[in-house]
């Protein structure tokens, strides 16, 4: 669902977090929703397109997003985030992928972080939820 709700982006979209740790084949993982990370344009065109509205007070002490909403449809509820950031020791630190990695899922592709760079952004995000997911990547490679 997804990957056709994603199809007409026009710039780079991730799927991140616990989802995309277990797109990587990491198990057992726990996944409950799916994070997509994309640009503020693109967010604004899907979550129209999908009736998604966004939410104003998303933000946290820890994570906010220039634009952020929630996809119930789907067996699992998807965040989409554009404008993502993580607050650091050095304030806050936008999250933006460098890498892509196409993985298959039912004949159509969504899109991951390499599995260095997944680390790497859950290490900043800090949660033991998040450093155990890093211990699992790294225990599955």
């Amino acid at each position: 669902m997804i990957a056709d709700a994603m199809r007409d982006a026009r710039d780079p979209w991730w799927v991140i977090s616990s989802a995309a740790v277990a797109l990587h084949g990491v198990a057992p993982i726990e996944v409950g929703d799916v994070d997509v990370l994309m640009s503020v344009g693109d967010a604004r065109r899907v979550m129209d397109s999908l009736g998604v509205v966004p939410i104003e007070d998303g933000a946290s002490s820890l994570f906010r997003s220039t634009l952020f909403g929630r996809w119930e449809s789907p067996p699992l509820v998807v965040e989409i985030m554009a404008g993502f950031h993580v607050a650091t020791g050095s304030g806050w630190t936008e999250v933006l992928p460098r890498t892509r990695v196409p993985i298959f899922v039912d004949e159509r592709v969504v899109y991951v972080p390499d599995r260095a760079e997944l680390a790497e952004m859950l290490r900043l995000f800090g949660r033991p939820k998040d450093l155990e997911r890093v211990r699992l990547l790294a225990a599955q490679i």
